[in-house]
């Protein structure tokens, strides 16, 4: 998110406290952190942005008083990411790495190719932590047949695919 470097300029600690936050989609709300509905220390939230407590903090009151990423940080919240579980509750996890991110349809058409092998998709997240490193994981509720993968290849916008 640009507003968050333009904001955060100057205080490299801050803004890494913030993007840790936004990947989290741990919120703030009364002058705190949240995951969820549970309260973050400053301390633990310093300490798993490799900062301190006092940065957590001014992040958190840097944040609220700027109206935007007051409005932003208010709504989010937190997801539970199938991926890394996906074997233990049947499911298999399609990476997609895309050629150009913002090239429109990617999800569409591998939607398209899963409908068609007859498989299920569980969850889709688009994963873009800092916009150097994109990609597309679907965990899918079973396996994806052999035979749609170069289908999936022949999908616009798709640079490689990762099935496990």
């Amino acid at each position: 998110m640009e507003r968050l470097s333009e904001v955060f300029a100057g205080f490299p600690s801050q803004e890494k406290v913030a993007k840790m936050m936004l990947r989290l989609g741990a919120s703030v709300r009364d002058g705190n952190a949240y995951c969820g509905e549970v309260e973050l220390s400053d301390t633990a939230l310093g300490r798993a942005a490799g900062a301190d407590r006092r940065v957590a903090r001014m992040t958190i009151q840097k944040i609220e008083r700027d109206p935007e990423l007051k409005r932003f940080f208010a709504g989010l919240r937190p997801i539970a990411l199938l991926s890394d579980v996906a074997p233990q509750i049947g499911c298999s996890v399609l990476e997609i790495r895309p050629t150009n991110a913002s090239t429109p349809g990617i999800l569409a058409d591998v939607s398209a190719v899963t409908l068609a092998a007859g498989v299920s998709i569980k969850q889709a997240v688009i994963d873009d932590p800092d916009g150097a490193d994109v990609h597309l994981l679907i965990v899918l509720d079973g396996s994806l047949p052999p035979e749609f993968i170069p289908s999936l290849r022949q999908c616009r916008g798709v640079a490689s695919i990762v099935l496990r």
